[in-house]
């Protein structure tokens, strides 16, 4: 579905991206993880378009899309849901949804709302606050609520850049479970995740991104078994030794 192959990216004069390459297959989950700093959201806005590719290739289902605008990407079936869940706070949980629908509203009126009923259901919480403003969510919800509302445009492939910044456990535990329910019923999802663990233990495939190169790959029950991995992402030598 996407392939990326020797990808280099930045800001000015800031190279960030280093030969990257990779691949996501239809209807599974790959985790890129890594520290702060390692090139993950760029790596995820470059394949959106917010950042230009200074080198390489990005094909998305077998078209080039290194060089096409922010803005037409989506409706080709690639979304992000940003680092920070961006949702538009003074809207309420339903006109934010339906702001995600603007990309299948040529579809029509009952298209969008049996989207959105899609959305209630795999996000019951939301549901109960559809008139809510998105502002007054707590943080598992509004990360919720902008997965729902990257998911009213029905993508293909759905990026989500580090989904369990700043929620409690028991939260994160939920938000990676309806991340394995969208697998499971055929989706495509590519997760960026500085919590290595959880992104793995729920990924079929993982990348480790360190300073702008990708350094192992392979399948996630193996990277979680590697002795580099976990040591540097997993804080597992720092358990053993108390």
């Amino acid at each position: 579905m996407l392939r990326i192959r020797n990808l280099e990216a930045g800001y000015r004069n800031l190279r960030v991206l280093r030969s990257v390459s990779m691949h996501v297959n239809m209807g599974e989950i790959v985790a890129i993880v890594g520290a702060n700093g390692a090139g993950k959201t760029t790596l995820l806005s470059t394949i959106s378009g917010l950042v230009t590719a200074t080198g390489g290739e990005i094909d998305f289902l077998g078209r080039p899309i290194g060089d096409m605008a922010a803005d037409k990407i989506p409706f080709l079936g690639c979304l992000m849901v940003p680092e920070g869940r961006q949702v538009f706070a003074s809207m309420s949980v339903e006109e934010n949804l339906i702001l995600g629908g603007h990309l299948i509203q040529k579809e029509g009126r009952k298209v969008v709302q049996a989207m959105m009923e899609k959305q209630y259901d795999l996000f019951p919480i939301l549901a109960e606050r559809r008139s809510q403003y998105a502002g007054t969510l707590s943080g598992g919800e509004q990360q919720m609520l902008a997965m729902a509302r990257a998911l009213m445009g029905r993508p293909t492939l759905l990026m989500l850049d580090e989904p369990s910044t700043g929620l409690a456990p028991l939260i994160v535990r939920e938000i990676f479970n309806i991340i394995v329910r969208l697998r499971d019923e055929g989706n495509t999802v590519l997760l960026v995740e500085q919590n290595a663990k959880a992104a793995l233990e729920v990924a079929d495939r993982g990348y480790v991104l360190e300073t702008g190169k990708v350094i192992l790959q392979g399948a996630s029950e193996d990277l979680l078994q590697n002795s580099d991995v976990q040591r540097a992402y997993l804080g597992r030598e720092r358990v053993e030794a108390r």
